[in-house]
């Protein structure tokens, strides 16, 4: 593959395929959609499959000057790489999942299609003002596609996501512009080893922070996520769900931490604080929700503030943890998305109290509804599993209580999943219209199938995912370690004691 421009091809076919569809017939549109998703997704294939894994770690490197200061630069570590696979495998399921959209269809798939362009381009960027022009731009397709698309109060809510995602990127741009100027560079692998002064880097991680924040996001800026979840069609909440907010995670592991490494440990206890009161307190509001997507999506919050504190471990167990979490909840919560999605096409109502019972008329999809709610629960031999037991053995290093607070936030999802599930899937037929609801058909197990092996995949042999980013882990724990803290798990050395001695052995009686 040396050489070979794959990268910019994967970012072509579903621009291309974007402007096509602007001129096209609904039908039309739908098949030249799926047929772009499927082409990127047979390149991702060849990608990974060319992926030196113990090769250098920027591979499949491409660079273009355009002027001074602005490069079309390319290039992909294991980490994106990973990234970039879970994005082509999520897009031919969300095209496939569009078949309720009736109106517009050729504007529709054409802002899934740049929503494909613009997320592949934020992994793949090594030019720091290409990556953030990627970054925002994605902001626009998807405010289309919830704005027009969307539910009743769809304007209300494009409008919150748009402005919080937009607003918390505005600094991020001022801390770039300064880190250009003072590094010289504009290249994202030579400022990830740039040394910036301590004396600024906390004010350059300040401002990073406020647009991944939002982006991932982490409490208390998350209340865009509900609304933007519950509005959003079926396929914008899978696609947002599993790659949009990944974004915010990758921004961390990319920039954050080797960037500023100091200042990640000067602000570790903020994150941590937030993470952990994110964990409890909106598992606590999912388990009182009454519509199914407004819980999946507290539940993502919950699930990604996990992800954040076992970034900030700052150990090789927490980043490749937080890492597998990201890339399961891509998998689970897009997957749970689509299940909702299904019986909303058939009863229009998100409302748990309108179901009941769906295991009677509809046993495939109870059973692949139970798999997924095991999944994100953790189970053993799912994807949930590997993410969580290494993200919590990272933080169990640093902190104890830190791990005993998240690990009642995951009892806590197990308690609201499996509440969902007995009140959806189990009980009586109360309502004759969703006891009249058909089973899964041909195409929505075409979609569900994919995602349940590869939930079940990454279970079983997590090894597939953690061999490529292996060395990339390796080498920013190895960045973290000057300014890594100790934590409070460690075993700690006693004092020796002096032996006893009894008078009675040495001097008898008197």
């Amino acid at each position: 593959m040396s050489g070979f421009p794959i990268l910019s091809l994967m970012l072509a076919v579903p621009l291309a395929a974007a402007l096509a569809c602007l001129f096209l017939e609904a039908k039309a549109a739908r098949t030249v959609a799926l047929l772009a998703t499927l082409v990127d997704l047979a390149l991702g294939v060849v990608l990974w499959a060319n992926f030196d894994i113990g090769g250098p770690q920027w591979q499949f490197t491409e660079r273009l000057e355009i002027f001074s200061g602005f490069s079309w630069a390319l290039g992909i570590d294991g980490i994106a790489l990973l990234l970039i696979m879970l994005s082509v495998f999520l897009m031919p399921i969300c095209i496939g999942a569009s078949r309720s959209i009736e109106k517009r269809v050729g504007e529709y798939m054409a802002a899934f299609l740049a929503v494909e362009t613009l997320m592949l381009g934020v992994f793949m960027a090594q030019d720091i003002f290409l990556f953030y022009m990627f970054f925002e731009a994605g902001l626009i397709p998807m405010y289309l596609i919830i704005g027009i698309w969307g539910g009743a109060d769809r304007i209300y809510a494009s409008y919150k996501f748009f402005l919080y995602t937009l607003l918390g990127s505005v600094l991020m741009l001022v801390a770039m512009l300064w880190m250009v100027n003072t590094a010289g560079t504009n290249d994202i692998p030579t400022l990830m080893a740039y040394d910036f002064p301590p004396s600024a880097q906390n004010w350059l991680w300040l401002a990073f922070f406020a647009s991944f924040a939002v982006k991932m996001p982490m409490w208390p800026v998350h209340t865009w996520l509900p609304a933007a979840h519950v509005q959003a069609p079926t396929a914008g909440s899978v696609i947002l769900a599993g790659v949009l907010l990944k974004m915010g995670g990758y921004g961390f592991i990319r920039f954050s931490l080797p960037m500023f490494p100091e200042a990640s440990v000067y602000f570790a206890p903020l994150v941590w604080g937030l993470s952990m009161a994110a964990v409890v307190i909106t598992s606590l509001i999912a388990l009182v929700q009454s519509d199914m997507k407004k819980l999946i999506a507290y539940s993502s919050v919950a699930h990604m503030a996990i992800v954040t504190i076992g970034l900030f471990a700052f150990n090789v167990q927490g980043l490749e943890g937080s890492m597998l979490v990201m890339l399961s909840h891509g998998l689970v919560s897009g997957a749970l998305f689509l299940c909702v999605g299904v019986i909303y096409d058939r009863l229009h109502t998100r409302e748990i109290n309108r179901y009941g019972g769906l295991a009677i008329n509809m046993p495939r999809y109870a059973l692949f509804f139970l798999l997924f709610t095991m999944a994100s629960i953790g189970l053993p031999g799912t994807s949930g599993f590997v993410g969580e037991f290494l993200s919590l053995g990272g933080i169990y290093q640093v902190s104890t209580w830190a791990a005993l607070i998240c690990t009642t936030g995951i009892i806590l999802g197990a308690a609201y999943m499996l509440y969902l599930y007995r009140r959806v899937v189990f009980g009586e037929q109360k309502n004759a219209d969703a006891a009249a609801m058909p089973d899964l058909d041909g195409r929505e197990l075409a979609m569900v199938v994919p995602l349940a092996l590869a939930a079940l995949w990454m279970g079983i042999y997590p090894e597939s995912f953690i061999a490529p980013m292996r060395a990339d882990i390796a080498a920013l724990d190895a960045r973290l370690a000057r300014a890594k803290p100790q934590g409070d798990s460690a075993p700690t050395p006693g004092k020796v004691k002096p032996a006893h001695t009894d008078d009675s052995a040495h001097g008898g009686s008197h």
